[in-house]
């Protein structure tokens, strides 16, 4: 960032203001709460948040320098307000796959079959029928790590713990296992996606420039030295 272009002291010092200000509102509304999910403690946590990147941002434009805290957000900008000291938590997960040979997959249910007698496999049957008998036989960690093998092709995936204050009854949630997860109550969140890799790609691309006689060094860069965030490798 150019010199003309850098905020000014009194504009960093007011953010700092800002960020002070917006603390007090946030133990206010946090002091007088009702409930687990009081709105305004909700509002002041989001204007807390705001604040402080603003203050970030401004502190390392002008000085390059960061705060030694961090309020996390999740990609989708929801906060987490469930229970400090969850009783119990779920895992949920969705990994994509693309099906780029029908033939293996079937060929592979088949050979499934042929030693299982559990594993009903019409032949007629197609893709559908093969997925219910492959899965029905292997972990799905194990697809996965053979996807190849199954004729497939991994797409992307997301991993998230969502938190509860009461354990479960038993089939309590069986009938709709996905229609009640609150994304305030995810504690991690772990995405794996080709996006990603591009993007580090790109900051590469970046950073090689950079380094050409006459180019500056750190141009173009972030906080991390030109390495692109990777949200979800990391809990959110």
């Amino acid at each position: 960032m150019s010199d003309a272009a850098l905020p000014t002291v009194a504009e960093v010092r007011a953010a700092a203001e800002a960020v002070k200000a917006a603390l007090d509102r946030h133990l206010a509304a946090v002091e007088r709460r009702i409930g687990d999910e009081d709105p305004d403690v909700y509002a002041a946590f989001n204007e807390l948040a705001a604040a402080a990147e603003e203050y970030d941002e401004l502190l390392y434009d002008r000085y390059d320098e960061v705060t030694p805290f961090e309020i996390p957000t999740p990609e989708d900008g929801v906060p987490y307000t469930g229970p400090a000291e969850p009783a119990a938590f779920s895992v949920l997960i969705r990994r994509d796959y693309a099906v780029v040979e029908p033939a293996r997959l079937i060929a592979q249910a088949e050979r499934v079959a042929a030693h299982d007698l559990d594993a009903d496999f019409a032949h007629d049957g197609g893709t559908a029928d093969a997925l219910g008998v492959l899965f029905g036989e292997y972990e799905p960690d194990e697809i996965a790590s053979r996807s190849k093998d199954f004729g497939l092709e991994e797409g992307d995936s997301t991993l998230w713990i969502a938190a509860s204050e009461e354990v479960a009854e038993p089939g309590e949630w069986l009938g709709s296992p996905f229609a009640h997860t609150d994304p305030q109550d995810v504690l991690h969140r772990f995405d794996v996606s080709s996006v990603f890799d591009e993007e580090t790609d790109e900051f590469d691309d970046i950073e090689e420039q950079a380094k050409e006689p006459g180019q500056g060094q750190g141009q173009g860069q972030g906080r991390d030295g030109g390495r692109t965030a990777r949200p979800g490798l990391t809990p959110a």
